[in-house]
């Protein structure tokens, strides 16, 4: 028996990428560090070549992570966020509740995103994301005719 996904229609060419990005990241999901996705307005005016909308904010909660315990890569179109801590030998906890975590998060970007800065303010990591006016693009394809 055939399995049916969105993906299998014959209208939809070269989708299988996205249907198997779609399944890795319904299987991932550790809800460590928590964070945010925003929409907030351009600091420029718009200058910057993103749409109306302003721009993407992605802010994740790290507090105790130094900016040395975090990177922030982009590889193709994924936004990869890695953050690790050092575990002390020096203290003695007479009760520990705060441990030193590692994580990485990983967000898929669509075609043209980039990655305006990031900034660790507050315990938040904020990570400002452009999305440029796509260009709409027409165009004929003549057809030949052999007789």
């Amino acid at each position: 028996m055939s399995r049916m996904t969105p993906f299998s229609s014959p209208l939809l060419l070269g989708f299988d990428s996205v249907e198997k990005t779609l399944e890795r990241i319904a299987k991932g999901g550790d809800g460590y560090p928590p964070y945010n996705i925003e929409r907030v307005r351009a600091r420029d005016g718009g200058t910057d070549g993103c749409d109306a909308g302003g721009l993407i904010r992605i802010t994740l909660a790290v507090a105790g992570f130094l900016p040395e315990d975090l990177e922030v890569t982009v590889e193709e179109n994924q936004l990869l966020i890695k953050g690790r801590q050092s575990d002390e030998g020096e203290r003695e906890y007479l009760h520990r509740g705060i441990a030193a975590r590692q994580f990485q998060k990983c967000f898929l970007l669509a075609d043209g995103m980039r990655v305006i800065g990031a900034e660790l303010k507050n315990g938040l990591l904020l990570i400002d994301l452009a999305k440029p006016e796509p260009e709409r693009i027409v165009r004929r394809i003549e057809i030949a005719v052999n007789d």
